[in-house]
């Protein structure tokens, strides 16, 4: 059979969220608000983690990490969606959907990885806190951070890669506000089968692996808490956990809806990806960092230094 006569597509057309320029401008301030407190969240945290030394231990080198991860991840997002959310034209060059899809997945993908050694971390923290010093060294932290950015690298190329290999003929609109796998796959003028195969593995890996880990983690640490002998240590363990398991949910749930369910239930997956990609980079500094009394110190510190002294 003969191709059919379409052009190859240069460039790509963004739905976005809505069509509407009211619900459009309310969707841009609450963008922007979130953009903002993320930002602000994440660098915080960074900086005091690098300039304070009492900060720089196994886990607060991987709330770097992840406060790093999550920066990265919204920026390569969210700024075009704001910009487009004040345009008529929503366009973006294939190169730079491109370009957007192969970092959107590091990011993401390192995030994903760096939520499952974080719960490992606090495991072994709770579970024996008198040989974690010993297990967890600096190398061995540094290692396992950087096993995560390169689990980052190698699934971003192989989805990206995949994707990108489908041909685009014809239609150019994504039903989308991003350039994310799904949504350009569903543009596709040839076979995605195999594509959608290779993306469905690779989410194997890095959302149901780390996720499992995760929940054998904090299983683990929940029968180690109520093992505890004081209700106040019981308490403030409870409160950690039970924090740190909303965001991991919000983050995963969303990430396999998106990414390992069927194409029937992807309809709404502009607004799935709200969650993972927009909220949860915003609610782990506050959920990790801002609640942590280190890094509160850390913060008075800082502040302090930076007033000017009185005579």
């Amino acid at each position: 059979m003969s191709q059919p006569n379409h052009t190859w597509v240069t460039e790509f057309l963004f739905l976005g969220l809505s069509d509407d320029p009211q619900t459009q401008l309310l969707l841009f301030l609450l963008f922007l608000v979130i953009y903002l407190v993320t930002a602000f969240g994440n660098l915080l945290l960074i900086i005091l983690v690098v300039t304070d030394s009492k900060l720089q231990m196994p886990m607060y080198i991987f709330l770097c990490n992840l406060s790093v991860a999550d920066f990265c991840f919204s920026t390569s997002i969210v700024p075009q969606a704001l910009v487009h959310m004040m345009t008529k034209r929503k366009i973006i060059s294939f190169m730079g959907c491109a370009a957007q899809l192969f970092l959107f997945l590091i990011f993401g993908c390192a995030g994903c990885a760096l939520l499952s050694v974080m719960s490992y971390d606090r495991y072994l923290a709770i579970r024996d806190p008198m040989h974690y010093p010993l297990i967890m060294t600096k190398k061995v932290c540094f290692q396992l951070a950087l096993s995560c950015w390169v689990s980052g690298v190698l699934v971003s190329i192989v989805d990206t890669t995949f994707t990108l290999q489908v041909p685009y003929q014809g239609d150019n609109k994504i039903a989308h506000f991003f350039c994310e796998a799904p949504a350009l796959l569903a543009l596709g003028s040839g076979d995605t089968h195999r594509a959608e195969t290779v993306i469905f593995l690779m989410g194997v890996i890095i959302l149901l692996l780390p996720v499992s880990l995760i929940l054998i983690s904090y299983g683990s640490i929940i029968v180690t808490v109520i093992r505890m002998k004081t209700t106040s240590g019981r308490l403030k363990a409870f409160s950690t956990c039970g924090s740190h398991l909303i965001a991991v949910t919000i983050f995963y749930v969303s990430a396999i809806m998106t990414y390992m369910t069927p194409k029937s239930s992807k309809e709404q997956g502009k607004l799935v990806s709200i969650f993972y990609a927009v909220i949860v980079p915003m609610l782990n500094p506050l959920i990790y960092n801002l609640r942590n009394k280190e890094v509160k110190r850390a913060f008075r510190n800082t502040i302090m230094k930076g007033q000017p002294c009185k005579l």
